[in-house]
Parts: C-alpha cells; structure tokens; sequence
C-alpha cells in the first residue's frame, strides 16, 4: 500500500502528485464547510481520522518496495464522503511519513492517489449502491471497508508496474506479478478490516445515532427510503 521513499522513478512521482492534488484541495473545502456547518462533527472526524491512521500503520513487509496493511478510509467514506476522506488519508500518509518511515515524501503522491483518493472513492459508490438496494447498513459497511482496501491494493500493484514494467511481458506482466504477491496477504486484510469496520459501526450506532442519521448514513436511499418520503 505504501510505497517506499525513493522508490518511484521522478517523473512517476511528480505525476502521481500532480493527480491527488485537485482531489485534496476539493477535500479542504468540503472538510472546511463541514466543520463550519456542523462543528459538532469534529470529535467523529477526529476519529475517522484516527481510525485510519492507526489501521494502515498496521504494516507487513513485502518484496514489492510496498508493504501490505488495512487501511481504514472505509469508515471515513461512509461517513463523510470521499472528499473528506481525502484530506484526512493525506494527513495520515503525511504523518506517517514523517514520524514512522512508512511511506514517503517523494511517494506521497501515489500514496495518496491510491490509499485517499480511489480507495473511499471506490468503497463510498459500493456503500451506496448495496444501500439502494436496500441491504443491510452492516452488509453495506462490510463491502464498503472491503472493496476501499482492495482498491488501493490494486491501484497501488498498477502505480509499481507501470514504474517497473517487466523486460519481457511489459505492464501487464509486472502487473500480474504484483497483484499476485499482494493478494496472499491483502485478501485477508480485506476480509478482516471489514469486520472490525462492521464493529465499530455498530458502537457508532448506538453511541451516535443522532449524526448518522444527519449524516444519512441510516437512511438506505432504496424502496424504504422511496416510500418514507412518500408516507411524509
């Protein structure tokens, strides 16, 4: 997930760079006009926050120049949108850089594209989608951490292949091996961060039902939703 310092040739890391940047400025200001329309969120974005840091520090070497972790933005996506999200992984990723060695400044940029950016991105569109069909909120939460974490996986295995394509079969053949190293341990990651999202999930709902429902999390947006409206 997190790509070493250094490891990315300049030219991929400016790229990588210039791509997130338009995502994280979008994310100040829908972080900014969150805090300011509800200054009540702060304490549960500091813990979307937190939760992320402390879950994608969690990391296992790999032979790749990356390593394999969760990475906890799926949380934070459900809640608060991906924008913000954005700008809370880039806080994560910047602090861990700087403080653990996990990651890097040079990566920063890839780093970010595929951990803050395409990861609630992708978990958020599933969480939404399984919610218009009306499944479970705990179903829904389930896949949303699921898909965040591989996403970033697999965007991460594109962002080394195309920076170290293979001799003989090109991208698509480092790709391959890429995805495959990772899968052994990320499948699993996936499967159990998941889980421990569906948990916190459920203490949420319990301790704050009030800003998850502002926030529209309880509210499924399929057939219930459609005929809630209509009864109103």
């Amino acid at each position: 997930m997190h790509i070493a310092e250094g490891y990315l040739p300049p030219l991929h890391a400016v790229a990588w760079g210039a791509a997130s940047a338009p995502f994280v400025v979008h994310g100040v200001r829908a972080l900014s006009r969150e805090v300011k329309a509800h200054p009540e969120s702060t304490l549960l974005l500091g813990a979307s926050g937190a939760f992320t840091f402390v879950l994608s520090a969690l990391k296992i070497p790999s032979v790749t120049g990356s390593c394999s972790h969760p990475t906890g933005t799926g949380l934070g996506a459900i809640l608060f949108r991906p924008p913000v999200m954005a700008v809370l992984g880039t806080i994560t990723l910047l602090f861990q850089a700087l403080l653990l060695a996990h990651g890097g400044l040079t990566t920063l940029g890839a780093n970010v594209f595929s951990m803050a950016v395409v990861g609630p991105w992708a978990g958020y569109a599933v969480f939404r989608l399984l919610r218009s069909w009306d499944a479970p909120l705990m179903v829904s939460v389930f896949f949303a951490a699921f898909v965040a974490d591989l996403s970033t996986y697999c965007v991460t295995s594109v962002q080394l292949a195309l920076a170290f394509p293979d001799p003989g079969t090109g991208v698509a053949g480092s790709l391959a091996k890429f995805t495959g190293i990772f899968a052994v341990t990320q499948l699993p990651l996936a499967v159990s961060e998941g889980l421990l999202t569906v948990l916190v999930m459920r203490l949420l709902v319990k301790s704050s039902k009030g800003d998850l429902t502002r926030l529209g999390v309880l509210v499924s947006g399929g057939r219930a939703a459609r005929k809630e409206a209509a009864a109103r």
